[in-house]
């Protein structure tokens, strides 16, 4: 049950992400949608893959993110020598305390920056698969726990791309959703060779945030309200990426508790306590496309994971307002979706 000090500190903390916000597009300029969909994944407690075509600014959003909150970052730089135990650590046997001290990798950071994720062999890239998902690491037996709030920002180049390795699909699966900056707009390329033109702004880019800030307001995304209808409308779209005729492989369950997770998140980004099914909608192609794969057909026919997530949106129904369960601060007669219905794409 949501409270009213619930209320007030998600409305006090999602002052928090909007000073983030603004910071990142001090940097990111005319990519709203890519940055709110940034913190989404952050307040979610999900891992974020930017994938798109070199110099459009991948990095640039990861370190820009990275920055804008007080918290410890490490980068990884991707390449075909890269080792797992530089990513996860290493023990190694100290001659004074004669015993094996471990070393920790990269990935003991709350942001972790992956570059070019797609460079590195899939045995390498395979390291990040217990973090990912346990957050924690296993070294000789023994486990690591990782910090809190802990976050995978990975780039890569698409896969057709020269010098390039496929993610393994276990390792697309744990990336809570994919986003593709492109291209900016003319004003916005304008906009950034004026800032960006002699100095790189972020040189000048201070934190906004601290850790301890962001790990309260993902305790308060955790209470925003899901109502039956929503959920259900959520395992319907995952359900049916996987009776599909243009699909191979459909969402798993983890892409629906990713779905559910990233639409709270939404919900407390827009100030409401309770997810709607606009929420769902906005998210599924970020959510879902990046674990689908197309049939063979549906590649010469040119069908894409989105279009086919697209599609599927279109054909499932969008469930019906119910009433205000107890103890959402909303009146009498009034929904739980709130006052407007929910709009079909």
């Amino acid at each position: 049950m949501t409270t009213y000090d619930d209320r007030a500190s998600l409305t006090d903390l999602t002052a928090t992400v909007e000073r983030v916000r603004s910071s990142v597009e001090e940097v990111i300029e005319g990519k709203p949608e890519v940055v709110r969909l940034s913190l989404t994944v952050l307040l979610a407690e999900g891992h974020l893959l930017i994938e798109d075509v070199p110099g459009v600014g991948k990095t640039m959003l990861a370190k820009a993110l990275a920055r804008s909150i007080d918290c410890s970052v490490r980068r990884i730089q991707f390449t075909p020598d890269l080792l797992p135990s530089d990513i996860t650590g290493v023990s190694i046997w100290d001659q004074q305390r004669r015993d094996f001290e471990f070393k920790p990798g990269a990935i003991f950071a709350q942001i972790v920056i992956g570059d070019e994720i797609n460079r590195a062999s899939p045995k390498t890239q395979s390291a990040l698969l217990e973090s990912m998902e346990e957050r924690q690491v296993t070294i000789d037996g023994t486990t690591y726990e990782l910090p809190s709030p802990f976050m995978v920002v990975a780039t890569q180049n698409p896969v057709e791309m020269e010098g390039t390795y496929p993610l393994p699909e276990a390792q697309r699966d744990r990336f809570m959703a994919r986003v593709s900056i492109g291209y900016p707009s003319a004003e916005a390329e304008l906009q950034m060779l004026d800032i960006h033109g002699g100095a790189s702004p972020l040189d000048d880019l201070q934190p906004v945030a601290h850790a301890h800030e962001i790990v309260k307001l993902i305790d308060a995304v955790r209470n925003v309200h899901v109502a039956d209808p929503v959920r259900r409308y959520a395992v319907d779209l995952v359900a049916a990426t996987r009776t599909h005729p243009d699909l191979r492989l459909g969402a798993s369950p983890r892409a629906t508790l990713h779905l559910l997770r990233a639409a709270k998140a939404s919900a407390a980004l827009s100030g409401r306590e309770y997810a709607l099914p606009d929420d769902i909608q906005a998210l599924a192609v970020a959510v879902l496309a990046h674990r689908l794969l197309p049939t063979a057909q549906a590649q010469l026919n040119r069908r894409t994971a989105e279009q086919v997530v697209l599609e599927i949106l279109q054909r499932t129904p969008v469930p019906a307002a119910p009433q205000s369960p107890s103890g959402l601060g909303m009146g009498r007669g009034s929904s739980a979706f709130g006052q407007q219905p929910p709009r079909r794409l």
